[in-house]
């Protein structure tokens, strides 16, 4: 199949379609069929199905609450104050457990299925992780731990994360946590505006083959969180006895090992406290580099019915898939993976280097546990073909249908390498979304063909647009991202905001009423939707607003190149394109290295994309869920200071930006 793309990014012929037998076999079709029966319209094509779902949204959220079994009271009203997105509610009524509705299956089936690089590998069966989510509720409600409550984590994404937050969960406690790579102060910036009861730590983990002890890092955090009842150490390197004597010195909070903890209670029924449809699930951080972490507060029901809807309609999820997300505890990922046992998934969790001991780690993974659905970052998926890795050579993956891409716009030409070197009947879904909903505003369809560099298309229900500046709805050319109307996984608003301002002041004051999200996008003729980049981080040279995203699609084509940051720069009444780049091994950038840079962008994009400066960079900043610091290094240059590095996963890289020579001319 014809994968060549144009300048656009868009091929003369789709990379996949799926076959008349797949479109039959997918959940979204019998979802289709039986709306055309509720609705009376025909109901023909996709986008005819999405134009419904957000002109009748009390009829689809309520299909969705029934197509995805959510257990728990419905209640008569769907949504009230519709014409409002601040004040619009859905399911007032209603209530539920999110916990009860992960934790339906038994049995002796796989519930988590656990690699810690080649150190650590466990299983929990349906029946062992009921068992486990028993103990720890009973441990919680021990230490007085209540409904709205908060526990805190910082922990490996491992079957232990996953029973305590379900445990949180059970009892209505809000549940927040990140990775164990954070440093002191970047754990303290988050969870000590939120004052959690109960602290979930590891004595380690380990990275690249490689002890990562985390004891001398929780002397220092654990007493600057006063209201701790309690700090549960998971053992993951041996030392958790150890390092919860030496916690226990600096606090009156309770320090014990996780183990210890499960093993004082036998597993019984569980309690699932029904709660209301808005009521607090997960507290999420953003990753700015601007200013101490938001707090953003995200419910029980409008997580549980938006995770359920992509998972089961746009992932094509079935029970007894394998679901896999390489992705840490701080970023939104791992939420969405967890709710993926509500979809009936067995969930393959890895910690640690995707490239230990080589880059077969992952694709060794989805062999050995037959892998169905492979989510991974876009930043991946580009090491992955920079490496000339081929799996479809190296791995037999007869079980793995679909791919997700996520954290940043996946480049055409990583597209065509899934489809070239890593499976030809795939479905590819590039997914954009964010912490701020917890889940996405535009992803995959899986009756749908795959075009390059294109995500397919609006989440059902998902009101999404592209405006222009004025707020004209585009239909062509690029502009904001915004939600018109409210959605079920709006978040319920920031920590310590009592009067909502910093929530309204995040999403709505660029627009009246409606959502913006802070992504420069476009839409296609497929009926599809590119992203450009973050808004915030669009360059507006001449006046033109131009997203990064079309400039590295270009770049790191080229061999030389291994990856690149590209910044607006004010200069001279102006602003100029700034391109660093980080060079591929034995390259120097020498002045016909440049030349090849901008005629391979103006022919790619156009001239104005041509950057005025392109510098060599040893590193490039990356969040800790592996985004790029546009805005960080943009401030660097601009000498602003930066006040959230602990935001970032090697601020050190910083240094190399400040005051360049190359940038005062």
């Amino acid at each position: 199949m014809n994968t060549g793309v144009n300048s656009n990014g868009a091929g003369s012929e789709p990379l996949w379609q799926p076959s008349a037998q797949k479109i039959a076999e997918a959940n979204l079709t019998a979802f289709t069929v039986k709306t055309r029966s509720i609705s009376g319209l025909p109901l023909e094509t996709y986008q005819q199905l999405h134009d419904w779902s957000v002109e009748r949204p009390e009829v689809f959220w309520s299909l969705v609450w029934d197509e995805c079994g959510i257990i728990g009271h419905k209640g008569a009203r769907i949504l009230i104050n519709a014409d409002n997105m601040l004040a619009a509610r859905f399911f007032p009524d209603a209530k539920l457990n999110f916990a009860e509705n992960l934790l339906q299956k038994t049995g002796s089936d796989d519930a988590l299925v656990f690699r810690g690089e080649d150190r650590v590998r466990s299983r929990l069966s349906c029946d062992q992780l009921r068992d486990l989510v028993s103990q720890l509720q009973q441990f919680m409600l021990a230490q007085g731990v209540q409904a709205g409550d908060r526990v805190a984590a910082m922990l490996p994404n491992m079957p232990q994360s996953i029973a305590a937050m379900l445990a949180c969960a059970s009892i209505g406690a809000v549940w927040s946590s990140c990775s164990p790579d954070f440093g002191v102060q970047g754990v303290l910036d988050r969870f000590g505006q939120i004052l959690p009861k109960l602290f979930i730590t590891c004595d380690g983990y380990w990275y690249n083959g490689k002890a990562q002890p985390t004891g001398e890092k929780l002397e220092q955090i654990v007493p600057q969180l006063p209201s701790l009842q309690a700090v549960l150490i998971v053992d993951y390197l041996g030392t958790a006895e150890a390092v919860s004597r030496e916690i226990q010195n600096g606090t009156p909070a309770k320090c014990l090992t996780f183990d210890q903890a499960a093993e004082q209670f036998a597993p019984s029924e569980l309690q699932f406290n029904q709660l209301p449809f808005a009521h607090p699930l997960f507290i999420l951080f953003s990753s700015g580099t601007t200013g101490i972490p938001k707090c953003i507060i995200h419910s029980a029901g409008g997580t549980l019915l938006q995770h359920a809807k992509e998972h089961h309609l746009h992932a094509d999820i079935k029970p007894g898939d394998r679901l896999f997300y390489f992705t840490t505890c701080g970023w939104m990922m791992w939420n969405w993976l967890v709710s993926g046992l509500a979809a009936g998934a067995t969930l393959l969790l890895y910690d640690g280097s995707p490239f230990y001991p080589d880059g077969n780690v992952l694709f060794d993974y989805a062999q050995a546990e037959n892998m169905t659905h492979f989510g991974t970052s876009a930043k991946y998926i580009d090491v992955l073909r920079k490496s000339g890795l081929e799996p479809a050579t190296s791995h037999l993956l007869p079980h793995l249908r679909a791919v997700f891409s996520t954290g940043s716009p996946l480049s055409p030409e990583n597209f065509s390498y899934i489809y070239q070197s890593v499976k030809q009947d795939i479905h590819l879904a590039s997914i954009s979304g964010g912490t701020d909903i917890v889940s996405c505003f535009v992803l995959g369809v899986p009756v749908l063909p795959v075009w390059s560099g294109e995500i397919q298309g609006a989440g059902l229900g998902m009101a999404v647009e592209v405006w222009d500046m004025d707020g004209t709805p585009l239909m062509h050319g690029k502009g904001e991202l915004v939600c018109t109307k409210p959605f079920p996984c709006q978040p319920t608003g920031f920590w310590n905001d009592p009067t909502g301002e910093k929530y309204r002041s995040a999403y709505f004051d660029r627009f009246a009423n409606v959502w913006c999200h802070g992504d420069f996008a476009e839409l296609t003729e497929h009926g599809g939707i590119i992203i450009h980049g973050r808004s915030d981080a669009t360059l507006n040279p001449g006046g033109v607003r131009i997203g990064t995203a079309e400039i590295y699609n270009q770049v790191e084509q080229m061999p030389e190149i291994a990856e690149a940051i590209c910044i607006g720069q004010n200069f001279a009444d102006d602003v100029r394109i700034v391109l660093f780049v980080r060079l591929a091994a034995g390259i120097e950038l020498d002045d016909a290295l440049r030349e090849q840079i901008k005629q391979r962008i103006r022919s790619g994009a156009s001239p104005r994309h041509v950057p005025a400066k392109i510098i060599a960079i040893a590193d490039i900043p990356r969040t800790k869920s592996g985004k790029i610091a546009e805005i960080a290094v943009r401030d660097v240059v601009h000498s602003r200071p930066i006040n959230n590095r602990e935001a970032l996963a090697n601020p050190e890289a910083l240094a190399f930006y400040a005051n360049l020579p190359e940038l005062q001319i």
